[in-house]
């Protein structure tokens, strides 16, 4: 799993996993605009149901800008998670430079409506040199 998610976070029973990819054909770095798409696997290994809430990142970019991102759900949903299985997305990061990184959390719920957070592992975005 390793090769194909090289970023992993672990809290408790979820585990997220990102794999990460430049996109040239989305990218114009002569306009200062570069683009990432990130696939995320979020797995629940407890014995219980989760649910996705929200979700918080921070962004910063090769400058050292950082932008907070705060939102319901993820790619306009809030998946619940059954016991054993996984939820996966793929979403995607514009930069006005050619470097940056990213990292975060999920506010979950468990089926007793405890709330919880959830480590995104951190991730840098790279673009060609």
């Amino acid at each position: 799993m390793a090769i194909l998610f090289p970023h992993e976070a672990v809290t408790g029973d979820v585990t997220v996993r990102v794999a990460v990819s430049y996109l040239a054909e989305q990218s114009a770095p002569s306009s200062g605009r570069w683009f990432w798409s990130y696939h995320i696997r979020i797995e629940n290994h407890g014995e219980a149901s989760v649910q996705l809430l929200a979700r918080s990142w921070t962004i910063t970019d090769g400058r050292g800008a950082v932008h907070e991102v705060r939102g319901e759900g993820v790619v306009g949903e809030m998946p619940r998670i059954a016991a054993g299985q996984s939820y996966d997305y793929v979403s995607g990061c514009p930069l006005p430079t050619p470097t940056g990184r990213m990292t975060g959390s999920y506010q979950m719920v468990d089926d007793d409506g405890r709330g919880f957070d959830v480590a995104i592992p951190s991730f840098a975005l790279v673009g060609p040199v």
